[in-house]
């Protein structure tokens, strides 16, 4: 090193990186809905299915709270309190864990894993119901609303369909995918009614964002 050179910065610490529940796999919910349709319940295929969902949610929310400057330290579980900061170091004081706060934000960024209160609350409310279920029936219509909620906003209702959070694939995939669940005369009572409910959501929030895309247009 030459004396002259001006010395160089340390390196932002790298302590273990938070690990985050990827989206389910489509095939694991397409078994489902075929197997509901025959009037089956394969207890064992809803609990996976429900507790990935959860376990996903979760992941959603501590997420969503990272970004909101309550980072959960990967290590220990402790909240660790911050601004965002863009040289900002996260550093728990439980267990002396440190992470470069930007680092901590590109683990989850572009994953799916952000949203408004409302989608929050429904995927809340899931942890909460599934692992308190006991009967096949209850934990089918349990799954089944959490895949075809929305995110909400002030001035247009509901608008996103949240089951991209939590299913793979892009938005136009994972609503195509909803929209080609298998029903048949064995399905859960009410499950059917939710699709059409959900579908009609769906063809009224593409219409809503249409329609504002217009007035914002040069030449509308």
């Amino acid at each position: 090193m030459n004396p002259s050179d001006p010395p160089s910065q340390p390196s932002p610490p790298e302590g273990t990186p938070p690990v985050w529940v990827p989206r389910l796999r489509k095939s694991l919910i397409r078994r489902l809905y075929e197997t509901d349709a025959l009037g089956i319940y394969d207890d064992e295929l809803l609990d996976e299915v429900g507790w990935g969902l959860a376990a996903r949610c979760e992941s959603f929310i501590t997420a969503v709270e990272a970004f909101r400057g309550r980072a959960k330290c990967p290590a220990c579980g402790q909240i660790v309190l911050h601004q965002a900061g863009k040289e900002e170091v996260l550093h728990c004081a439980a267990c002396g864990w440190e992470m470069a706060w930007q680092a901590y934000f590109k683990t989850f960024q572009h994953k799916q894993l952000s949203g408004a209160e409302v989608v929050l609350a429904l995927f809340q409310e899931f942890m909460t119901q599934f692992p308190a279920a006991r009967e096949s029936r209850e934990k089918m219509l349990l799954i089944d609303r959490l895949i075809h909620g929305f995110h909400y906003h002030l001035q247009y209702g509901s608008t996103r369909a949240a089951g991209v959070n939590l299913i793979e694939g892009n938005y136009h995939e994972v609503v195509d995918f909803l929209d080609r669940l298998t029903y048949g005369e064995g399905s859960t009572p009410g499950t059917r009614a939710a699709r059409a409910e959900w579908r009609e959501i769906v063809n009224q929030t593409a219409d809503t964002w249409k329609d504002d895309r217009l007035r914002r247009s040069p030449e509308g």
